[in-house]
């Protein structure tokens, strides 16, 4: 779910911008549709065209949603409903929702299979790096030895490493800002060279 608080947004990729189009239309469809009220599932549908049906992102720089926390799930999207985080398509699929759906949307996310690591054959020196890194940032204590969060703090094992290398990006510039300042401070003392090494060695978890 990637965005930004303030300031002109990035342009969208090609998938998120036909995403949005597709949003956009089915808004304009609603009123003269049935009335029935829309399944979990069914407001996860669009979603998860984006986000992976199985969990798992196949879009680039588009996060992997399964087996993620419903609290940090139900922060963000709200978040993004309030338009505190601005990304149009997730502000527009987030436009009406009610608390209640956020939170059953959240829990249903958290039930999705968790993602798993591209199988290629990992760099056996650069993930010695990364492994030290998290140590030395203490990267594995708020997101735990295995990557898999905690409550508010988010499972980054096996997340997409395009999706985290721009995420950390943002978090130390202030480009996304959270719902604290913990990120942007953790990131201040990091270097580049080391986020990329940080992201290759998650998205491997």
């Amino acid at each position: 779910m990637a965005g930004r608080l303030s300031g002109r947004p990035a342009p969208l990729p090609p998938p998120m911008r036909t995403i949005l189009v597709l949003l956009l239309a089915l808004g304009a469809a609603c009123p003269a549709s049935s009335g029935r009220a829309e399944t979990t599932a069914e407001k996860l549908a669009v979603c998860l065209a984006c986000h992976g049906e199985k969990g798992q992102s196949e879009t680039p720089e588009v996060p992997s949603l399964g087996a993620q926390n419903a609290p940090y799930t139900l922060i963000q999207i709200f978040l993004f409903r309030e338009k505190q985080r601005v990304f149009d398509v997730m502000n527009e699929t987030t436009r009406g929702l009610s608390d209640g759906d956020l939170q059953a949307m959240a829990d249903a996310i958290a039930k999705l299979p968790a993602p798993h690591s591209s199988g290629d054959p990992a760099d056996p020196q650069r993930t010695a790096a990364g492994r030290a890194l998290a140590d030395r940032y203490r990267c594995n204590v708020c997101h735990r030895p295995d990557f898999s969060g905690q409550e508010n703090v988010p499972r980054i094992a096996a997340q997409r490493e395009d999706y985290l290398l721009k995420t950390m990006r943002e978090y130390k510039s202030n480009a996304r800002r959270g719902y604290d300042a913990s990120m942007a401070e953790a990131l201040q003392p990091v270097s580049d060279e080391e986020i990329a090494t940080l992201a290759y060695f998650i998205s491997r978890q």
